[in-house]
């Protein structure tokens, strides 16, 4: 139980690391921009890092929790993975290199799971619980297909996402800065296909939301605030608020001078960053659920008959047995908790880099990377994969700046951070294969 306890305390440390290293991504922009101080800045992240345990599930906890097959390792697996993300979040933090905390973490976990699995088995073929041969490489759950033709899962699909998450975010900005450029021209197409826009959002948005009948566990017992306030309907409305919002702008765009529209731009920026701060927090938290509820299921397989306490009373979900998941209320509140208070610690290196290194930003940019940023990250804690918020943010910078010109974008600084990305999942396998050895030692 204490090696638990000492893993679920890494945990909240790591997710604390986690806030003040990617604080940079949701406020780097709005700081460039001068739209709000630094302080002003980590105080508005921090709070929409916070705010989002009310809006997003628990779909992305699950699919790290289940990076590695918990049924095949132990808890010094989980405490070598937590150090080594630990010790290279720092590291790169130091150096002011916008690296994953997301593909660390999953990174050092599926490293020490291999490392010991090599540890126990060797190399050669061994014969599993279910009768079947395994090798050491199937400890890692690389690739699982998705479930009625649903989105598959694995590590295998967290890498594919270290490039699509940046060329999403970049597609998505570019597009949305065109819009705006467009928009801000006195002609009549730019706002018929704006108001085009509008009609099809609240049209896609209202065929989404789930109806009462079939939310699992009513929040309120009013229908309507049940419905309201459903963590996947309110990821929708969010959606649509934001899409409704700068849409509400392009109408107006092109009849305001420069100086005012510089003004509503700055505005607008409260609420991309906001809307970019929650899904960060949605996305980044759920990473550290999903290790403590990993930590959990295994000290509980490692100790058959053990009762557990209602607090740590975690079951992980198995969708092909019908079982659901369960989660005490205190370790989503202590995870998002726990990364507000890191992003309230700031990470100005970081700020430097992703505000101005890339590409020079304006209110405009700011506008559309921020709402191209917090739009990926929407929609892929929406199909559970957990993505880098630093590589969906530094994409969707690198897309306004490519309407500007090819140039605008500093490439030099730009194929560094790629190959810190490439890196920072091999790297920190290693590193935790490395600490596991060593813990191994000292822990049986």
């Amino acid at each position: 139980m204490t090696l638990l306890i000492i893993i679920i305390v890494l945990a909240l440390i790591f997710d604390y690391i986690n806030g003040f290293h990617d604080a940079a991504n949701a406020i780097a922009t709005v700081v460039a921009t001068k739209v709000l101080t630094p302080f002003q800045a980590v105080l508005w992240a921090a709070f929409f890092n916070f705010l989002a345990y009310w809006v997003f599930g628990f779909g992305v906890a699950d699919t790290v929790a289940k990076t590695a097959h918990t049924m095949e390792i132990n808890l010094v697996v989980i405490l070598a993975g937590v150090i080594a993300a630990i010790c290279w979040n720092l590291l790169t933090w130091w150096l002011g290199i916008p690296s994953s905390s997301s593909h660390t973490l999953i990174g050092g976990f599926a490293g020490a799971a291999v490392a010991h699995a090599i540890a126990v088995h060797g190399f050669s073929g061994y014969i599993g619980e279910d009768g079947a041969t395994h090798y050491w490489y199937e400890i890692v759950s690389w690739y699982k297909a998705g479930k009625d033709g649903g989105m598959p899962s694995g590590v295998i699909i967290i890498i594919a996402f270290i490039v699509l998450a940046p060329l999403l975010g970049a597609f998505a900005s570019y597009l949305i800065s065109i819009w705006l450029l467009n928009a801000s021209r006195k002609s009549i197409f730019p706002k018929i296909f704006t108001v085009a826009l509008m009609i099809a959002t609240i049209w896609v948005v209202s065929s989404l939301m789930v109806p009462y009948s079939e939310i699992d566990k009513p929040r309120f017992d009013s229908h309507f605030w049940s419905v309201a306030f459903d963590p996947h309907n309110i990821k929708w409305f969010l959606v649509a608020f934001i899409i409704l919002t700068v849409s509400a702008f392009c109408l107006i765009f092109s009849s305001l001078n420069l100086h005012q529209a510089d003004a509503a731009l700055k505005k607008m920026q409260l609420l991309s960053s906001a809307a970019f701060s929650l899904g960060h927090g949605g996305n980044d938290s759920q990473k550290v659920m999903g290790i403590i509820a990993a930590a959990v299921a295994v000290y509980i397989h490692t100790n058959p008959g053990v009762h557990m306490a209602s607090w740590l009373d975690v079951v992980l979900p198995n969708d092909d047995l019908g079982v659901k998941g369960v989660m005490p209320g205190w370790i989503p509140l202590a995870c998002y908790s726990a990364i507000a208070a890191g992003t309230l610690s700031g990470g100005w290196k970081i700020v430097k880099t992703m505000g101005s290194k890339i590409t020079k930003v304006t209110s405009f940019e700011g506008v559309a990377a921020e709402t191209a940023g917090a739009l990926t990250l929407y929609f892929t804690e929406h199909l559970k994969i957990p993505v880098s918020t630093t590589h969906t943010i530094t994409g969707s910078i690198i897309g306004v700046g490519l309407t500007k010109r090819v140039s605008a974008v500093r490439w030099g600084v730009t194929v560094s951070l790629i190959w810190a990305w490439i890196l920072t999942i091999p790297i920190s396998a290693i590193l935790a294969g490395l600490v596991y050895f060593v813990l191994s030692l000292f822990i049986s």
